[in-house]
């Protein structure tokens, strides 16, 4: 379980589940590899190379990397 700061000052946190913080993300070649396998279980997929979360005050996307704490990108909603 993690907690993160968002720049808005809205606490992130993905201890509850499920949570409407944290996102699941594949990319298209993920996803090809997933839906290729002959077998596909849903308690086999494996969770995607990136994490994003999104901040439900401010709609803030942030993407982490595997191993890092912080977040490698940071995506603001334009008005």
């Amino acid at each position: 379980m993690a907690r993160f700061l968002c720049r808005c000052g809205e606490i992130l946190s993905n201890s509850e589940v499920p949570s409407g913080i944290e996102l699941r993300v594949y990319t298209d070649r993920e996803w090809e590899q997933i839906a290729s396998s002959d077998s596909v279980d849903p308690l086999l997929i494996p969770f995607p190379k990136y994490e994003v979360w999104r901040c439900p005050k401010c709609e803030r996307i942030y993407v982490f990397e595997e191993g890092n704490q912080s977040a490698i990108k940071v995506y603001k909603l334009e008005e």
